[in-house]
């Protein structure tokens, strides 16, 4: 199909739950740039330790693709839909999948995360995240950077060292700050 050559969006796709590497699969050798992002965690059995891969958007895939020639993609095995609104397919950010595709890279924890649209954004300034921006949020076992797929409505954390973000860095006010405050505090 030489889809692998165009610059085509990316779209979220939907597909049968555990069937993302599979639909995946199907579809890059279709010809199609697909992007199932993972994480993997160590699960226990009886007799043994093995590590496990999940999808971080469990039922979603990503692909490149020609919004006008969706067909090839639909019937693909385990495919059900492109996201969208009504039968126009809407892609998905460049930024949101190229932030999700560095922290793949990173070798850091990464975990689904309930979606946040509102925290305090910091910008990393060390480590292997250096350069990225997201909402921070702490909990008890540390600072976690949250990035989301906006489109989805799902996110993704990450855990970050307190020493990779810059403490000059403006805030957004949470709903019980005042934005003064915010701006004038760091919160780590």
């Amino acid at each position: 199909m030489g889809n692998r050559h165009q610059q085509w969006p990316w779209f979220a796709i939907l597909v049968r739950t555990s069937r993302e590497k599979t639909a995946n699969l199907l579809l890059e050798n279709a010809g199609y740039e697909c992007f199932l992002p993972i994480s993997k965690y160590m699960r226990r059995w009886s007799d043994r330790m093995k590590e496990i891969e999940v999808p971080l958007f469990p039922g979603y895939l990503f692909c490149r693709m020609d919004p006008h020639n969706r067909l090839p993609v639909l019937m693909t095995p385990g495919v059900i839909q492109i996201v969208g609104v009504g039968k126009t397919p809407i892609p998905v950010g460049e930024e949101e999948i190229a932030a999700i595709q560095r922290v793949g890279k990173s070798g850091l924890s990464t975990m689904p995360w309930p979606y946040v649209q509102v925290g305090h954004v910091a910008r990393i300034e060390d480590g292997p995240l250096r350069g990225m921006s997201g909402i921070v949020i702490k909990i008890k076992s540390g600072l976690k950077l949250v990035l989301s797929v906006n489109l989805l409505q799902r996110s993704v954390a990450v855990e970050i060292d307190r020493s990779w973000i810059d403490a000059a860095y403006p805030v957004r006010p949470t709903a019980n700050q005042t934005a003064t405050s915010s701006i004038n505090s760091s919160p780590y």
